[in-house]
């Protein structure tokens, strides 16, 4: 005996086909939510920790400002004692100057010359009075170049004078201090007593 098979058999096909589609289309749904749910957990923890890892960079950076400051203001404070240090030194190493050179001058003046005045501005000497000779006042400048705490002595003037009806020639010298804490002074110092002693 033949069947005949009279339900619309492209109809359930069709629509079983239609069930696979939303099927497929509902899988494919939940695989795209779950791929972009994994896609922005990741992406979420990947900013979370450059957010910390910025956060601490932050703070350590802050940190270090901190620390350079107090660096700088500890090498402030050590150029201020260092700078008072060197002015201690410097007035420690002359504050016998004005001694040496009195003495100095008292051994370096040669006979026949009469000091009248003298001033220091700095470094600057300025000496003035009156010699008996031109020559005697080139024996003045001649030993003050070669003492170890004066040098490079300059004639300012010289012109005759009746000083108490004597005639004298009144001269202004200027020279200048050696001082004993710079490094030029030192190696001119040592030179100077074999100088004298000729």
């Amino acid at each position: 005996m033949i069947r005949i098979n009279l339900l619309p058999h492209r109809e359930a096909k069709r629509k079983a086909r239609r069930q696979q589609f939303y099927v497929l289309l509902g899988l494919v749904s939940v695989l795209a939510g779950l791929i972009w749910f994994l896609g922005f957990s990741i992406v979420n923890g990947q900013t979370k920790a450059q957010d910390e890892k910025n956060d601490f960079l932050k703070r350590e950076i802050a940190s270090l400002d901190k620390e350079i400051d107090e660096i700088k203001k500890i090498q402030e404070q050590t150029n201020a004692l260092l700078a008072r240090k060197r002015v201690i030194e410097a007035l420690q190493a002359n504050r016998t100057e004005t001694v040496h050179l009195f003495n100095e001058l008292a051994k370096q003046v040669p006979e026949g010359i009469y000091l009248r005045l003298l001033a220091q501005t700095g470094q600057k000497i300025a000496i003035s009075g009156y010699a008996q000779s031109n020559a005697r006042i080139t024996t003045l400048m001649n030993n003050l170049d070669d003492s170890p705490l004066l040098e490079r002595s300059t004639l300012v003037e010289t012109k005759a004078e009746v000083v108490a009806n004597r005639r004298l020639n009144a001269f202004s010298i200027t020279t200048l201090i050696t001082r004993q804490t710079t490094t030029v002074a030192k190696p001119a110092a040592a030179p100077a007593p074999a100088q004298g002693k000729k």
